[in-house]
Formats: C-alpha cells, structure tokens, sequence
C-alpha cells in the first residue's frame, strides 16, 4: 500500500500532503490491526491451563492498557516529532524484540517531552482542581424534589458513523422527565416520568431503540440554593439515590480535577506513540430500512451513484413505519450508491468518501472559464520537483481578487461560480467541458496533528475559564442563506439573507480563515461558517443558555474522552450550572435592583415574583457566562471568596459595602470554626431529637440554625 501510494505521488496524481496523510493512516491501520490480531492470540491461549498474565492485567484494568501491550509485542508505531508532527516512518520493532539505534533514537523524542511535560503540568492540574472546587464548594443537596417539569433531552454520541457513546451510558442513575410506553404492548410503562432509571430500565429502553429522553438534570434545578435529589439522581458512589446534606459541589469538581493530573501524564505513558483518531470514509447501515436524503443538493454521476453537493444534508434510515433510525452528517462530495427511498440491508455500506481531500464540485455542466487567477499573484503552476508534472495551486495574495472557476453556456452566460480557497489544487484546464457533479479544485485536509492532552488540559482550563479561545469561528446568527460578497479592506464579505423575513446580516472575515460553507447553502443560527473552537458567549447570545450548556458539556466530555478518561455528565453540569447562576439587568421594571447589575438568577427571581405580587412591572434581564475564577469570586460569601484570591480586594469590598456573610457554605464555616453544614452538619440532621416513646410527638418545629453571622 505504501508503495502504492509513493508511486502515486512520484506520478503526480496526488500531492505531497496528501501522500502523508495516506501514509499516516495506513500506518495507524496497520498498528491497529496488529494490535487487535495480538490480543485475539492473548485471549485465546490453546491448551493451556492458566490465562496470559499480561492479557490479564490489561483486560482487568490493573495495570497498562492496550496500547502499552501493543508496543511490547505488537509493533511501536508511529512517533510524533517534538512540534507535534507526526514522523511517517514509524518504528516497526517492538520492545520485546528490541528497536534499532535510530528507532531508539526517535523514541528518545517522545520519552524526553512526556517527562517534560509532566513536570510542568501537575501545577496547572492542581490549581485548576481548586478553582473548580472554590467555584462549586457551595453546592450541596438541599431538598428531594424542586417539583420543576424542565429537563435536558439527551442522545447518543456519535464521532463519524461509530457510536463512541450510547444513550445508555448517560442516562443510567438519571431522573426520567417523559413517560415512556412500550412500543409493542402500550398499557405497559417501560419508565414513567420522575423514575430513577437504572441498568435494566436502560437496557430496555436501548432495546425498544430510543434515540433520546428527557431527562432531570442540575442545569435546569429550580432549587434555591444548591440542588435536590431529584435532579442529581443517584449518588455515584453508593450507588444509591442521592441522600440529603451530601456535598455535591466538592465531588464534582475532584472528579473533573483528578483525571487532570492523567491527563498531563498520559503523554508519559505512550511515549508519544501518535495514536491518531482515524475515520473511515464509509457509513454502513446499522439497520435495515428505507434511505431518506434531508436537505440534500445532488447530482447523478455517470455510474448512476449520487454526488453531494452541500454540506449541511444529512441521510437517514427509516423504518417500515418511517420511525427514524440512524442520521448521519454527510461531508461535501460524498458519493451514495443509493437513491432517495431505497431500501438498504444491516450492514452495507451506501455512502462514501475521500478522507484525503476537500472537493470543490460543480452543479451545472458546462465549459469553464477562470477568473482573477493571474500567475505569480493568486495562482502558481508549479513542477512538483519528485514527479515532473505540472499543477496549479492558489496562494494566498493580498490583493482585491478573488480566484473563481466559472462555469459558462455556449452564449458564454454564466451559470454558476465557485471561489476556490488558497491551498486549493486546481483539477480542470480553462475551456474544458465538464457535466454536473464534476471535480473543478480539491483542497488537501489538515495534515493531522496529534491531538495531545497539551491540547487537553489548557483547553479544559479555557472552557472553564469561558474565554474567547484565539483563531475563533464566525457564527451565523440568523437562519439564511448564504451569499459572497467582494473583499473589503482586506476581508471577505458573508452575507446571511433570511428567505422568509428578508432578514441580512454581513460577517466581515479575515482572509486566512477559512470559511466551511459555500454559496447558496442554507445555515442555521448558531451554525460555525468558519473553522476553529467557538465563542461561548455568543453561542449564549445567538443561541440562549441551554445551547451553551450541552455545547459546554459536550466539548469538555471530549476532551476526555480523547484520553480515555471517563466522567459522568452531571459533575460537568454542576460547574456549568455554577457559570451560569448570574443575569444582568436590562430593564430594572419597579424592582429595586438597577440597570446593569449582575445579580444572581434565584434573587432576581424571587425579587421579580415580590413586585408582581404587589402589582408593579418586572425586571428583565439577560443571562451571563462566568468563568469559575469569576464565578468564585462573585459568590454571595466574603469569607470564601476572600480565602481564594485577591484577599484585599475582596475584603476592602465587604467592609465598603458593609457585607454580611451568613455562612451557609463550606469554606467560610471551616473558617469560622463551625460544623460544616453537609452530612451530619447539614441543618436538618441537626434538628433531629430523640423523644421517649408513647408520648405524642410535635410536628418538628423547622428552624434554620443561623449562626452568629461574621460582621464584615
């Protein structure tokens, strides 16, 4: 296959990129078939009494893990250079067969960063686990049920067509919102809402194919302060339901800080092995069914499979019933073999796609034409010096010029233009005859990085943070179709028109970034138009906070998930909770809160119920995202918030503002000296008095134990 691929390039039909992404992946392949060959031999051990005490270790989880075998007797693979690249000639020896001295060399690369990098991250790792805890030190369970009738609808989690996360894995130990009959014998409930759902409710739940529940979660817990049981669910540890009193917050935040430290020590353990996450370029039917195209622009080729045009379809499998089955998002210039409404079986693969290349196609046939490609300036035919072959690339220019393939009737009217990015190759020749669906430009991907935890732990910290990450995504922020305009200082012009209200609005975007929708493509609010990671406030601006809470989750889980580290969505949910407690008022209404103020949501709304009471106009207000460190800081205590950072500040504020902190959480009771209010100290285990029996019992009388609150 390497030769293959090394003869493609020597006669041009592939570039230099694109042969090492090739090569890359049929590396990553072939270490993850020897990998898998080696442990169906460890499994099974032909006449022999006792297990393979190495495969045990593995397979019971005390000790290394697959990739740590597959680099003793397997073969070590590929290594990534110091920059982060990987090297694409990888070591084929293993440890146990002994490396060369240049393979040994190469490995001296990995061994020397990981220590590197993991003296240098335990500190980060650290203080992140006591921001998160600061941040959620106050969350504690307050009351059994909110009574609230929100919740947040959850699915599957799908990377490509494979299924990295299934709806059993992140419902098990949750609260049911809905109601849920089974399909074949409806009298019978398989959960019913404000049922806690356990392994076999799950599991049948999965069997009858539910895509997604709804289901209780702290993000939308009305409770006033901390949470109730009924949202939480169960209690990790016990695996019981949660009980009274128990400290939610801390738990939360030591189970996303201690794999903090794994994760900065996870690049130790390979040895910078690249382990790349490699995606095959097919989708196989999970079901048998009938094809669906949504929102799908094709063209026939001549074998009669359909090209993809746009990149915002997708194609679905329904069943006899039309119930949906399985969606996938299909990538531009997908090939799929079969039509809109056939039928597929279990198994077969109906859609597929270049892994190497982006294309640029064409939706109308006709002859084409270039425009503002001008040698030197925005194009360069270059000889690839290996093969002796001619090719032309557009490069980055700084001129007022947009390099387009235009394609041309025979009255020389235009019938369709396409921009083509710089990097893009150029396939057609000015004045050839093309048909529908043929390839004009194919931009190269991303020649793959490793994804290293270094990616890993600052861009946790940066989630958490709520920071603009730099090199942000554009998103649309009105439903509409998309149209290019010129370049204007030195920016390209989006334009977004709403068919339906007539609605514009114009992205001003730097020429290096590059934009992932074409013209005429439909976008969704809330949609990335260019690449990179999102601003989390403008998702909460465009898209409202529950958006911004499952994007948040979401994109913490995956970086975890990279590191094989596995949390429980609701921990990530407390803290997410936490950066959300606070609204800033747009409109004061007859309340008396003032314009501009971030007060936190539970007093704001209390406030607002006081004044509609008494007949006056509310206040509105907008919600605000916090970082943790923010987060820590805005807490209703001076005492905790002053123990974290900036003392001075913090204190010179309470005493100016005459403060009083009424000690309701953790950090400031500790301070104080007094029993912290969780377990046994929370207020009503306190209450609890042992009366003699036969004598009639009070209703107990509820008092919250107000401690002599600390004068600020």
């Amino acid at each position: 296959q390497i030769r293959q691929v090394e003869q493609q390039y020597r006669k041009g039909i592939i570039t230099d990129g694109e042969r090492y992404n090739k090569i890359v992946d049929i590396w990553t392949h072939a270490g993850d078939e020897i990998s898998s060959v080696m442990f169906r031999t460890l499994e099974h051990n032909e006449g022999r009494k006792e297990l393979n005490p190495v495969y045990l270790m593995v397979d019971s989880g005390s000790r290394g893990n697959r990739q740590q075998v597959r680099q003793l007797a397997g073969m070590r693979g590929l290594m990534a250079k110091p920059s982060g690249e990987i090297i694409d000639r990888p070591i084929t020896s293993n440890f146990r067969e002994g490396l060369t001295v240049l393979e040994y060399f190469i490995s001296t690369h990995g061994a020397r960063k990981g220590l590197a990098d993991t003296a240098l991250k335990t500190a980060d790792s650290g203080y992140l686990t006591r921001k998160l805890v600061d941040a959620a030190q106050d969350v504690i369970i307050n009351e059994e049920d909110c009574g609230t009738v929100n919740g947040i609808v959850v699915r599957s989690i799908y990377e490509g067509d494979e299924e990295v996360v299934d709806l059993g894995q992140r419902i098990i130990g949750r609260v049911s919102c809905e109601t849920i009959a089974d399909p074949v014998d409806k009298k019978k409930k398989i959960v019913k809402a404000n049922q806690l759902i356990d392994e076999r409710i799950a599991a049948d739940l999965q069997r009858v194919g539910v895509e997604s529940l709804k289901i209780r979660s702290v993000l939308t817990c009305e409770c006033g302060r901390g949470v109730c049981a009924m949202c939480y669910g169960r209690n990790l540890a016990t695996g019981r339901f949660v009980k009274l009193g128990e400290a939610v917050g801390i738990i939360a935040a030591q189970s996303i800080g201690e794999p903090g430290t794994q994760l900065t020590m996870r690049t130790f353990h390979i040895g910078g092995t690249a382990s790349q996450t490699f995606k095959q370029p097919i989708i196989k039917a999970k079901n048998d069914g009938a094809v669906r195209f949504n929102d799908l622009r094709t063209v026939q080729a001549l074998d009669g499979s359909w090209i993809v045009l746009n990149k915002n379809g997708s194609i679905s499998v329904h069943n006899a019933e039309g119930r949906e089955l399985e969606r996938y998002n299909v990538v531009i210039g997908s090939m799929i073999s079969k039509d809109d409404g056939a039928t597929v079986k279990k198994g077969e693969t109906f859609v597929q796609w270049d892994p190497y290349n982006v294309p640029i196609l064409t939706d109308k046939g006709g002859k084409v034409e270039f425009r503002d490609m001008i040698a030197g300036v925005t194009i360069k035919r270059d000889v690839d010096e290996a093969t002796g072959l001619m090719g032309t690339v557009i490069i980055e220019h700084k001129e007022d010029l947009h390099p387009q393939v235009v394609i041309v009737d025979d009255k020389k009217e235009v019938l369709a233009s396409y921009s083509i990015p710089a990097g893009a190759h150029v396939i057609v020749e000015e004045g050839q005859k093309v048909r529908a669906g043929a390839l004009l430009a194919k931009t190269p991907r991303k020649v793959a990085k490793t994804k290293d935890i270094t990616g890993g732990l600052p861009r946790v910290a940066e989630l958490f943070e709520a920071r603009r990450p730099k090199d942000a995504a554009e998103i649309a922020k009105i439903d509409g179709i998309v149209e290019m305009g010129g370049t204007v200082r030195g920016k390209r012009r989006l334009i977004l028109k709403d068919p339906e209200t007539g609605a514009e609005e114009e992205h001003l975007i730097p020429l290096t970034k590059h934009i992932i929708v074409f013209k005429g493509d439909f976008v969704k609010k809330g949609q990335q138009l260019t690449e990179g990671p999102v601003v989390p406030h403008e998702i909460l601006e465009v898209c409202g906070p529950q958006d911004l809470q499952e994007h948040l989750v979401n994109e913490v889980q995956e970086v975890y998930r990279l590191q094989g580290v596995e949390i429980n969505d609701k921990h990530i949910e407390i803290i997410v909770r936490q950066m959300l407690r606070k609204v800033k008022i747009t409109d004061p209404g007859d309340t008396s809160v003032l314009w501009g103020d971030q007060v936190d949501r539970i007093d704001f709304e209390a406030e607002n119920q006081r004044v509609v009471e008494q007949g006056g106009k509310p206040a509105e207000a907008t919600p605000v995202l916090l970082g943790i460190t923010k987060a820590s800081l805005e807490t209703d205590s001076f005492i905790s918030a002053a123990s974290f950072q900036d003392t001075t500040r913090v204190l010179t504020e309470a005493a100016t503002l005459g403060k009083v902190d009424k000690l309701r959480g953790f950090k400031e009771n500790v301070i104080m000296g007094h029993l912290i209010p969780a377990g046994t100290g929370f207020p009503e285990h306190r209450e609890i008095r042992l009366v003699e029996k036969g004598e009639p019992i009070g209703a107990p009388v509820m008092e919250e134990a107000e401690p002599q609150p600390a004068v600020g």
